[in-house]
């Protein structure tokens, strides 16, 4: 799911929490990033399909929408973005248990 299609899921949250994956080339592959809406860079989006965090967040505040004030992006820096499906890179199946621990550590953290 992405795009505008994602509003509904955030709607009515005080907090949210966002895995994904990112590539930024600052990165060796695997490494886990943690970002807040805060870092990501303003994106037009060439269509509402394509919308992202930045956009999301500002078409709520537009719609005065009941969207998390905390936002909590952890990513891991792959080394291929764009296949869809098959198996995970080795780098991105080594990451997981490390991002488990982080967002678990948040998530005891923010109670």
């Amino acid at each position: 799911m992405s795009g505008v299609a994602l509003l509904d899921l955030f709607v009515g949250y005080e907090r949210a929490v966002i895995l994904d994956a990112i590539q930024t080339h600052r990165y060796s592959p695997g490494s886990i990033v943690e970002l807040s809406p805060s870092d990501l860079d303003s994106v037009v989006a060439p269509s509402p399909h394509y919308a992202g965090l930045p956009e999301l967040l500002a078409l709520a505040k537009q719609l005065q929408l009941d969207f998390p004030k905390e936002i909590k992006v952890f990513a891991v820096e792959v080394e291929d973005p764009y296949t869809i499906g098959g198996d995970l890179s080795d780098s991105a199946r080594d990451a997981l248990p490390e991002l488990e621990r982080r967002v678990e550590r948040y998530l005891s953290e923010a109670r």
